[in-house]
Formats: C-alpha cells, sequence, structure tokens
C-alpha cells in the first residue's frame, strides 16, 4: 500500500478528498443561505437575529478555509466554482427567507444534512487512521449539534 508523506493511504486519502470537495460545497451553499437570511431578515427579532446569523457566517467562513486546507493537506485540490457547489449541493438553497421562523429552520436543516455527510466523512477518516480529517469532523459535529439544539430551543420544538 503507498502512503503520501502524512503516512496515510493514497487511493483511500483521494476518496476523503471528494468527500472532503463535498463538505466544501455545502459549506459553500450553507454560508450562502447564511448571508441571505442575514440580509433579508425582518420583524421583531431583527437585531437578535442580525447579528447571530452574522455570527454563524463568520463561522462558516473559516470552516470553509480549514476544509479546503484540509484538502490540500492531504493532497488534493479544493473545488473553487460556484458550478463545482451547484453540483455537489445537498441543502436546501433558501431564497428570499425574510421570516425568522422560516430563516432559524433553514440553519437546522442545512446543518442536520452538513452533519450527515460529516459522519460519513469522520468513518471514512477513522478507517484510515486519519486523526486530523477526524478531529476537525469531531469539532464540526460537537459544534453543530449544539448549535442545532439551540435553535430549536429557540424554536421551542424538540430534537
Amino acid at each position: 500500500m503507498k502512503t503520501n508523506i502524512l503516512g496515510l493511504p493514497i487511493k483511500e486519502s483521494e476518496v476523503l478528498v471528494q468527500e472532503l470537495n463535498v463538505l466544501l460545497s455545502n459549506f459553500q451553499i450553507y454560508y450562502q443561505n447564511l448571508r441571505g437570511i442575514h440580509w433579508n431578515i425582518r420583524g421583531k427579532r431583527f437585531f437578535d437575529l442580525h447579528v447571530k446569523f452574522e455570527e454563524l457566517y463568520t463561522d462558516a467562513q473559516l470552516k470553509i478555509d480549514m476544509i479546503a486546507e484540509r484538502v490540500l493537506t492531504i493532497g488534493g485540490t479544493p473545488l473553487h466554482t460556484f458550478e463545482d457547489y451547484i453540483k455537489n449541493n445537498k441543502l436546501t438553497v433558501g431564497k428570499n427567507i425574510s421570516n425568522d421562523e422560516k430563516a432559524v429552520h433553514l440553519i437546522v436543516n442545512s446543518l442536520s444534512d452538513l452533519l450527515k455527510i460529516e459522519r460519513e466523512i469522520l468513518n471514512k477518516a477513522d478507517e484510515i487512521s486519519d486523526e486530523g480529517t477526524n478531529s476537525m469532523m469531531s469539532d464540526f459535529i460537537a459544534e453543530q449539534e449544539k448549535t442545532i439544539w439551540m435553535m430549536n430551543a429557540w424554536l421551542e420544538e424538540t430534537l
């Protein structure tokens, strides 16, 4: 079995790069959704949600960079065109959402879909002892699970 400079199997790392690029694409869609609801939110909760959505898109922007850098670290090339992002998208695209509850539902559903992708990556990374990717996915998952819980608490819904 051939390994790369990190000691990871090359063939399996290439599969992981593809999966990370899918995650990267979906995070870009999530980021754009957050920007849109940040810009378009209306109503009595505007001030609170406007700030919260900015916090979330800033965090998403950092994660996008982390994912792209992980792709590079394990020997791949990160996707960077809107065409690629749309082709790999598994999230609902939010358009012209100004209602607070619809916006928060979009976030919860998007994070839930991102968790599915991240768990697949976590399993594949674990199979090849890729602790760098594994650690990153574990951190993302823990943060997103907490955000889902908080958003559902805001919606007064249960998991």
